[in-house]
């Protein structure tokens, strides 16, 4: 969704200044114009995509652009390998020839037992699942994955794109997921991987109810990462020639039966696991090391790794704060020795600092109790502007009338205030709740765009 001029200007008055500040400063900065609970809103959608940082809490609460990096400030306080890790990591980043050529090891397939073999320790297990758990069991599969739509799309696209060689910075990221803006100069390639994560992050979301480990959900997932990137008769289909891989010695299997067999063989052990950071870590490493596509392969498997946690409402896995060459390394490490503790170290590391980062999010985000307590009314207010088409006066008077009827008058301000904040940033993401289809939408926004 477009961002309004005001949101642009408080992201420009926050990037202009060369320190953290209040919202009190900021609000004297932006002048009169700007109301402040509007400029809280923009705070807390920022937040939420990851554009900018919150220091501190309550009436010390200071923000910032970001000069560097979150990962870019972590590394210079922590590392994400263990020395296990770093032992490993020096072998395979010896030159090329120095190190053997090494075929797919189907053995290490074979011996995994789902439920039996562990990937994952258990005290880890554990730890994951404490703290990337937020909802309640009883609650529907990707009801978490909707709340934080949003920053999960930005966070996933941008940082699997960034893994893959993408040069595309966060916030050209945002704009191009919400504005259709591609940036002058850079590779359509480029554009089209990360409108591909898209794609696949909301069909991921939309069918967690029902989507299910298997051959047809991981082809379908190729499909929408690689339409456009690669042939079309390798879209979506394991493929039926070698493939070789750069930096590395090791040669894939060839033959496409034998690979098929192999596909299934893992999709089919994926289901049977229990415990979802085990079987989200199982398909991340088993789909890489695999390569059954003849090409998107890694970014099939981070999408493929994210299906247990997102049906299971909890914190996805975004791949935050990981460097690209940390992350290549410790994917050669599984494809020359199968030796997958550096991906481990590199998958904790990040999905812990996600889920304090999600959390320090929602801390920031306090509750809005117009919203909350007139959610139904604002929501059917919502429908009827679009199932009825409603436009310029008739879409005031209607918001007017209905407000007055159902909303007491010291509340009824910043009702409407929600509900044009809401008709600014409609998107399919937020059709949820509302009874409207895609369609209805599109043909609305259609007619506005006319007017």
């Amino acid at each position: 969704m477009r961002w309004s001029e005001k949101k642009w200007a408080v992201f420009e008055e926050l990037e202009r200044k060369p320190h953290p500040i209040s919202l009190k400063e900021l609000l004297r900065s932006l002048g009169p114009l700007h109301k402040e609970r509007s400029i809280r809103r923009y705070l807390v959608e920022m937040l939420n995509e990851g554009l900018i940082n919150r220091i501190g809490n309550r009436r010390a609460t200071l923000y910032e652009v970001p000069k560097k990096s979150y990962s870019e400030v972590l590394r210079e306080i922590d590392s994400c390998f263990s020395e296990k890790s770093l032992h490993t990591i020096h072998l395979i980043r010896k030159p090329l020839f120095l190190r053997p050529p090494v075929t797919y090891v189907a053995e290490w397939l074979a011996a995994y037992v789902p439920n039996y073999t562990y990937y994952v320790p258990k005290h880890v297990r554990m730890e994951l699942e404490n703290q990337g758990k937020r909802s309640k069991n009883t609650a529907s599969a990707g009801t978490y994955a909707y709340k934080i739509f949003r920053r999960l799309l930005i966070d996933l696209s941008y940082n699997s794109s960034r893994l893959e060689g993408n040069t595309y910075t966060l916030l050209d990221t945002a704009r191009l997921l919400f504005e259709g803006k591609g940036i002058e100069g850079k590779p359509d390639e480029e554009k089209l991987m990360i409108l591909n994560h898209k794609e696949a992050i909301r069909y991921l979301v939309d069918h967690a109810g029902r989507i299910k480990i298997s051959i047809d959900t991981l082809c379908t997932f190729h499909y929408l990462l690689a339409d456009g990137l690669i042939d079309p008769q390798y879209v979506g289909k394991i493929r039926s020639h070698g493939v070789r891989i750069c930096g590395s010695t090791y040669i894939p299997y060839e033959n496409p039966r034998r690979l098929s067999a192999l596909f299934h063989e893992i999709a089919f052990k994926a289901s049977q696991i229990h415990d979802p950071h085990e079987q989200s870590f199982f398909l991340l490493v088993h789909l890489s090391y695999l390569q059954p596509f003849i090409d998107v392969n890694k970014r099939t498997a981070r999408l493929g790794a994210n299906i247990p946690l997102v049906q299971r409402n909890l914190v996805p896995l975004s791949f935050n704060d990981i460097e690209r060459e940390d992350y290549i390394s410790a994917i050669i490490a599984i494809y020359e020795l199968q030796d997958i503790q550096p991906l481990l170290d590199l998958y904790v590391y990040s999905y812990l600092r996600t889920c304090a980062q999600y959390d320090s999010t929602v801390e920031g985000l306090g509750i809005d109790a117009i919203r909350v307590q007139y959610r139904s009314q604002r929501r059917a207010i919502l429908h009827d502007i679009i199932a009825c088409k409603l436009h310029d006066i008739a879409l005031k008077e209607h918001i007017l009338s209905t407000t007055k009827q159902q909303i007491p008058l010291e509340d009824q301000e910043d009702f409407i205030e929600d509900i044009y904040q809401d008709l600014e940033q409609m998107d399919v993401s937020r059709l949820a709740g509302l009874g409207i289809t895609a369609d209805q939408l599109k043909s609305w926004q259609a007619d506005l765009q006319r007017m």
